[in-house]
């Protein structure tokens, strides 16, 4: 291919300009040989920096391109070139454009077998930013003309070596043209995205077909061994071109106009955020990906012969080791492997509607064409740990999961039936888990992490099979894949059994890399649980019997006789993986019976042989044996972890459910008020759900069940002192479960344990009192918490105030003590203090409507001593804490409830404590401090801050939710914005935009600022300059934050005091008044007001930043009533923006918008919520509209 120069580049090249260009080269590799020297490493840079932004650099470029010896010199004038094209494209020819584009292209043809590839990569890179720049000006011939050049190289006209350039050069333009890889040009994003559409629209597919030529001939070549070595290479790139093509963000929403233009779909969710792209589609298990090139793609993806050449190449690479000794990981291999998983992704409309036989037969071609890779398991794993490459067996295990992800259980079970080894999907599927699962129990060498990886992926195929995104179209599995299922388990188990005795006598390490094995091991509990319920009759029965045999070993332990610990391990395995089974951790709602546990039959007309009754009877069992002193003994406080935290899971869904009897879908009938063992002598058979309301509910075994756990919870608070990872779990897990529902309250509070339980924290016995602090709060919540099942309310409140009266007695008598001042000081009672303190906290959180009376006395009664010891500990941070956060808690229980009388006794003390706080300084760090804070244990300094803004937020909701009165006329009601504005005005000086950036402070200060300025915007109107002054600092401040909450607050706030001083001008008032009006600044250059800097900022916002789709709603509703107050600066801005724009075109477009937003739509100067709701459809079409051509990229 030649290397003809155009004129424009031969013109003036005289002696002189030799010289010059020479010259130039001899600087660029002199800076780049010093980039290598430390010493010099500064000056070399700023001479290539010069070089790169000196002016019509290109001729220079060229010249080093062409005539340096040295790479990197070459390199630095290819990135050159790109950067001076771009800027100075403008100034450049239309010939002068397309001579440049051709210029990159030759000279990599003519150097195509050069030894320098990055040299190589840049200059296509180049071609590709220059082709795009020109893009949407350059009309359709110079592109077909450019690109049949291209066409002609990819298909191997002229040589292998450039075979691979074009290839390569398709590569840059896929890269260059993707939204997440594009060059920046200083272009508006709608150019991008235009461009983006078009390559999809119209060349994408040519590429993909170039490509699959381009593999088809190489690899013929390169397997009849007629072509050259490079053959294999090509192939290769293609095969990788393939792939990348696939990996591109399809739109899928693209048309042809009538005039030819391309009309992009657009939608509010790209219209605001910097990627162009399609979002990405969640997925169950996030080794499953999507490809969904829509139906234009059928005839290039999908036809047989196309999926089948693949499939057969890969055969062919794998029979004749194509690729090296090592071609199991050679490019080659990888890229064929890459590019059939990635088939096994597709999906959507690409596949005709015809009830997915054209999907299912193209996956089913595909999985014969996989199984290989996977089949025999057994084989191919000992193939594997005796030292052959993985990698084809994990790509195979993601092509399985891809399938997986697409089709239904029995669709994926026969997708190999018809093959040479007819054997079900589900079946291999099994093998293949099973014989993962031995060889990670049997590994030995801690860095392979294969069967790991492997095992993960695997998971996640049965994940989606068993619990795909749509729960709606969930189908029951097959038969042979329940049988399936119940394999994998056992082997599961058995594997696990048996590493669980062999790590008995591992020494345990508390690092963060446990914590991760943890972590992973919850994960894989999690994932083979769903597996176990998919078989229920197999698997639940196989873990009653392993605890049950184990159990009955126990009392063989005893004095010594037997080493316990293996046994004590593998209970320990055996109760978490129960507890994964048999229940679901909520999340904050009460769990169900899992579906396919409740629909099971116990076979018999005896409850107890339910498997979920068996497997819940055995760890009762197992946690009875606690119970007994001379087996006690033997258990080690890690198994009794697994006990706590399999009943802190159990209890929620078995335990005495509140609608025993009751299916999801029942109707009343004529059995409705019998009990369930009477139902089932009715009918002769127990359902599933039957079955275990007998076994646990409130008619049947229920009550005993609820004596045996508050006596194992009491055991394992106290039989094991300092294990405080086991009182954790009682005290945060297990007795929350307890505590949840009255119905099991009302029997827990009769119950002689709980009572003794109660008893001995009411008295502070040591046992208790040597708990930590938080572990203490827990416990006074749970206990609080239980006075629901009291039988009255005059009967909760007086257990309230036996269970609190001797710690309100405790804190009393401390703080008058004569010597309290320096007693106070001593370690043990700031320990008991504190301690003292968690124990209240909790009762504050556990306030319910019927124990809230006797809550608030005992939070009164100790008021004044709370003061005494806020001021005593004023340089004990963590008590100052401790006693705010008490604050805070009581007060988020008591404010919803309180008369007048009460409330003003409330708000009273809470202005006494802030300004005790205040005058004491407590918690002030100045910006200086702040801004150099590294360690976590340094920002503890700023909790309080946080905690005060808590409180102030808790009395801010007073108005909202006050509907008491006073009935006789006696006390006023406190004016709630007047106590937090002073609040606010006492904690403010403590704080600095610096601490704003911790987050949780910065989103509670927001959260009452938001909060204050929408119910109370007259009260911000009368604050000093300089308390406004700090308002509006923290409102800048927060519109430029990263956290979309923060922001959202923000935008609020603004809408609440743009909306407040509107309305009161309407009507005559001032409204914010010397706030809003422009002030004369440091310089004497007026300063605008509030609105108006606030209009220019939202304005910026909106146009110009990223953001997300949830915060344009917020910006609307902030930016109507700013436009309103602010009319003739919100045109200027319009004006100032139409001015800036050169391009006519766009200019009008952009005129329209501003004239659409404000004008169509009935939009009015009203800010009632019809007016708002069509002035955000406005919004949001107007930035659909403008925001695409006015931010650039």
């Amino acid at each position: 291919m030649g290397m003809e120069q155009p004129a424009w580049q031969q013109q003036g090249m005289l002696g002189s300009d030799m010289e010059r260009l020479m010259v130039t080269m001899q600087a660029v590799e002199q800076a780049c040989s010093g980039l290598q020297e430390p010493n010099n490493r500064a000056a070399a840079e700023a001479t290539l920096l010069a070089f790169r932004r000196s002016s019509h650099p290109v001729q220079a470029c060229q010249y080093i391109l062409e005539h340096s010896h040295l790479a990197t010199a070459r390199f630095q004038a290819a990135a050159t070139m790109q950067e001076a094209a771009v800027r100075e494209w403008t100034l450049l020819s239309a010939e002068d454009k397309n001579s440049l584009r051709t210029y990159c292209l030759h000279y990599v043809m003519a150097r195509a077998e050069a030894g320098e590839p990055f040299v190589q990569s840049k200059v296509l890179a180049v071609a590709a930013v220059l082709l795009k720049r020109g893009w949407l000006d350059s009309v359709a011939t110079e592109k077909e003309s450019f690109f049949n050049e291209v066409r002609v190289a990819v298909l191997g006209t002229h040589g292998p070596a450039a075979q691979r350039s074009g290839i390569a050069l398709l590569e840059s333009l896929v890269s260059e043209f993707s939204p997440s890889t594009a060059s920046a040009m200083g272009l508006p994003a709608e150019f991008h995205e235009h461009c983006r559409a078009s390559l999809e629209l119209d060349y994408l597919q040519q590429f993909y077909s170039w490509a699959q030529d381009a593999a088809v001939s190489s690899a013929e070549r390169a397997f009849q061994g007629v072509g050259t070595p490079l053959d294999v290479n090509v192939c290769s790139a293609a095969l990788h071109l393939m792939s990348q093509i696939l990996n591109w963000e399809f739109q899928g929403t693209l048309v042809r106009g009538p005039n030819g233009s391309i009309v992009v779909g657009k939608n509010r969710s790209n219209a605001f955020t910097s990627s162009m792209g399609r979002e990405s589609i969640k997925r169950p298990g996030e080794h499953a990906s999507v490809v969904q090139p829509g139906p234009a793609w059928h005839d290039t993806l999908l036809p047989p012969n196309r999926v089948g050449w693949v499939l057969e190449l890969y055969a062919r690479i794998r029979q004749g080791g194509l690729g090296g000794s090592g071609w199991i990981d050679s490019p080659f291999a990888v890229n064929a492997r890459q590019l059939i998983v990635q088939l096994c992704s597709l999906s959507g409309s690409i596949f005709p509607v015809d009830g997915n036989t054209t999907q299912d037969l193209h996956l089913q071609r595909l999985m014969s064409g996989i199984s290989p890779w996977l089949d025999p398991p057994e084989h191919i794993v000992r193939a594997i740990k005796s030292g052959t490459s993985e990698s084809e067996f994990l790509d195979g295990c993601r092509a399985l999961v891809a399938v997986a992800s697409l089709t239904s259980p029995s669709a994926f079970d026969q997708l190999l039936r018809g093959g040479p080894r007819p054997v079900g999907t589900l079946n291999l599927l099994a093998s293949l888990t099973c014989e993962i699962i031995k060889a990670s129990g049997a590994q030995n060498n801690e860095e392979e992490t294969w069967t790991g990886e492997a095992l993960d992926i695997l998971l996640d195929s049965w994940t989606v099979l068993l619990q795909p995104v749509d729960l709606s179209k969930r189908i029951p599995f097959p038969p042979n894949g329940i049988d399936a299922a119940a394999a994998v388990f056992h082997a599961y188990v058995e594997t696990h059994v048996k590493a669980a005795a062999a790590s008995a006598h591992e020494e345990g390490d508390d690092t963060e890399q446990l914590r991760a094995a943890i972590a992973a091991r919850d994960e894989h509990l999690s994932a083979i649980a769903l597996v176990a319920r998919a078989a229920p009759s197999a698997t639940v029965p196989l873990l009653a019997m392993l605890i049950s045999e184990r159990c009955t070993w126990l009392p063989q332990c005893t004095g010594g006789r037997v080493d316990p610990t293996s046994v004590l391990e593998e209970l320990h395995w055996l109760l978490l993986m129960s507890g994964h089974v048999l229940a679901d951790s909520g999340d904050g709602e009460t769990p169900l019976v899992p579906e396919s546990l409740s629909a099971l039959s116990p076979g018999t007309a005896d409850p107890v042989n339910h498997p979920a009754v068996l497997l819940s009877q055995a760890s009762i069992d197992l946690a009875r044996q606690s119970l007994e002193t001379s087996i006690r003994e033997v258990f080690s406080p890690r198994l009794m972890e697994a006990v706590v935290w399999f009943f802190g899971r159990w209890v929620d869904t078995y335990l005495m459910p509140a609608d025993a009897g009751r299916g999801p879908n029942s109707t009343p009938s004529s059995n409705e008020g019998e009990l369930p063992g009477q139902i089932a002598s009715n009918t002769g058979q127990f359902d599933g759900r039957n079955s275990l309301v007998v076994a646990f509910g409130e008619e049947g075994g229920g009550k005993a069940v609820l004596e045996t756990l508050v006596r194992v919870a009491v055991t394992a608070l106290t039989a094991w002192p300092g294990e405080r990872t086991l009182q954790e779990i009682v005290c945060f897990q297990f007795l929350p479960a307890l505590v949840r529902r009255r119905n099991i309250c009302a029997h827990l509070v009769t119950m002689e344990a709980w009572q003794e339980l109660a008893h001995a924290f009411a008295y502070q016995q040591p046992t208790l009192s040597a708990l930590a602090a938080p572990i203490q709060r827990a416990l006074s919540e749970a206990l609080c918490k239980s006075a629901a099942g009291m039988s009255s309310g005059d009967a909760t409140n007086q257990y309230v105030k036996d269970l609190l009266g001797p710690i309100t007695g405790s804190i009393t008598g401390l703080s008058k003590r004569e010597d309290f001042q320096t007693f106070a000081q001593q370690p043990d009672v700031i320990l008991q203090v504190s301690c003292l303190m968690e124990r209240l906290r909790g009762a504050a959180r556990a306030t319910l409507p019927r124990s809230q009376k006797a809550i608030f006395e005992v939070g009164a009664a100790v008021m004044e001593p709370l003061l005494i010891l806020l001021q005593t500990y004023k340089h004990q941070s963590s008590v100052v804490y401790l006693l705010l956060k008490y604050v805070v808690d009581w007060v988020d229980g008591q404010v919803a409830f309180l008369e007048a009388k009460e409330t003003a006794i409330l708000f009273h003390f809470c202005v006494r404590l802030l300004e005790i706080y205040s005058a004491h300084n407590i918690g002030k760090v100045s910006v200086s401090k702040s801004m150099n804070l590294i360690s976590e244990s340094q920002t503890e300094k700023y909790k309080d801050l946080r905690v005060l803004l808590q409180l102030l937020t808790n009395l801010s909701s007073k108005d909202l939710i006050d509907f008491a009165c006073d009935l006789n006329g006696e006390v006023e009601n406190p004016d709630v914005a007047q106590v937090v504005y002073l609040g606010l005005h006492i904690i403010t000086p403590l704080m600095s935009v610096d601490l704003l950036k911790y987050p949780k402070l910065c989103r509670q200060y927001f959260t009452l600022l938001a909060h204050m300025l929408e119910v109370y915007p007259e009260k911000v109107a009368k604050l000093s300059t300089e308390g406004f002054g700090r308002i509006v600092g923290t409102l800048d401040f927060g519109l430029r934050h990263q956290d979309v909450e923060v922001v959202n607050m923000s935008l609020t706030a603004l809408n609440a005091v743009a909306f407040y001083h509107y309305h009161a001008v309407c009507r005559g008032q001032e409204g914010l008044g010397a706030h809003a009006l422009s002030t004369p600044g440091p310089d004497g250059a007026p300063k605008e007001g509030v609105l108006a800097h606030f209009l220019r900022s939202v304005m910026q916002f909106l146009l110009f930043e990223d953001y997300s789709n949830e915060l344009v709603e917020p910006a609307a509703d902030a930016l109507l009533p700013l436009i309103l107050c602010n009319t003739g600066l919100y045109q200027k801005l319009a004006q100032e923006l139409l001015e800036g724009q050169k391009n006519a075109i766009l200019q009008s477009r952009l005129a329209t918008a501003f004239h659409v937003l404000l004008n169509s739509n009935n939009v009015s100067s009203s800010l009632d919520r019809n007016n708002r709701r069509r002035f955000r459809e406005n919004l949001y079409l107007f930035l659909s509209d403008v925001r695409g051509f006015l931010r650039t990229r």
